[in-house]
């Protein structure tokens, strides 16, 4: 039972880190505004070419559009393909995607192996090897999860393995590569490496759909030596990472929503104009030596 406790604490802890980040990035001030343009939700062709609401005649007499689903589109373009690397840094967006492919796809195999074992519960098996399952949705769950995480597990790791020997051999990589950053690669490599010496033994990830059932019904897991460490090192990368900077996945809705296409306009006594007179009334902890935040710093030294 202590594996299959530390398994629903693990997943716990990653959904309440995350929302912890997430209510951080929700709280900080206001961001200097960018208004980088195009902005997405600019409807119809001025989203397009790049225009903005701003150039219509007297534009606040008028409703605001905007458009949402353009907003969307483009913000998946970046979160799922990682658009701006692969326009500005296409030799580095290869190894990047793979690593980034690889986790999609595992998250695609972990959903599936909870669709199995709530398959397999019902009274229905999957298809396996020795016989092919009559039930297409059966032999559908079973493929569908044998090529999402065998694809995902080779791609994690071929992409946290490569992007670990360019920061370590690519002199311009290794100068501003934290050893953080080294640990972090590791560690996504040694939790695939550890998951690929379990499927070695166990091609159709049965493993994985008894440890769903196991946790569907609160009953122990039953592993080897392998699958422990396995577990373990899983467990541990989902605690670990809401918490460094490979949390970005919480942060993508701020940087662009927040912060890239915050275009609303500033009128008066609407809620931008109270946030930004937050905003500029807000005075960092920390105490600037700056002549023009503090003139008495200027003559301090020269004394």
């Amino acid at each position: 039972m202590l594996l299959t406790v530390f398994v629903y604490a693990s997943i716990l802890a990653f959904i309440g880190l995350s929302l912890y980040k997430a209510h951080q990035y929700a709280k900080m001030p206001m961001h200097g505004r960018w208004e980088l343009y195009p902005v997405p939700k600019e409807p119809g062709e001025k989203g397009h070419y790049g225009g903005s609401y701003y150039e219509d005649l007297e534009w606040w007499n008028k409703p605001r559009e905007v458009s949402h689903s353009g907003e969307v589109i483009d913000m998946l373009k970046e979160m799922l393909f990682i658009k701006n690397l692969f326009i500005n840094q296409r030799h580095q967006w290869w190894l990047s995607y793979a690593l980034h492919l690889g986790i999609y796809l595992l998250g695609l195999w972990t959903v599936l192996l909870a669709v199995g074992a709530i398959t397999e519960l019902s009274g229905l098996s999957l298809t396996t090897p020795e016989g092919v399952n009559s039930n297409p949705l059966a032999s559908l769950i079973y493929y569908g999860t044998f090529i999402s995480g065998g694809a995902g597990a080779l791609l994690l790791g071929f992409g946290a393995f490569s992007l670990f020997l360019k920061r370590c051999f690519n002199n311009t990589f290794a100068k501003y590569t934290t050893p953080q950053e080294y640990f972090n690669l590791f560690f996504l490599f040694a939790v695939v490496a550890s998951g690929l010496v379990v499927w070695s033994a166990d091609p159709g990830f049965n493993y994985g759909r008894e440890i769903m059932k196991a946790l569907f019904t609160f009953s122990p897991i039953q592993a080897d030596t392998a699958l422990t460490i396995h577990i373990l090192l899983l467990g541990g990368v989902m605690i670990y990472i809401p918490q460094t900077k490979m949390s970005h996945y919480v942060g993508k809705y701020f940087a662009f929503h927040k912060v890239l296409w915050d275009n609303e306009p500033n009128l008066r006594n609407s809620k931008m104009e109270s946030v930004i007179k937050e905003a500029i009334s807000y005075k960092p902890k920390a105490s600037w030596s700056a002549p023009h935040i503090n003139p008495g710093a200027q003559q301090q030294d020269k004394k």
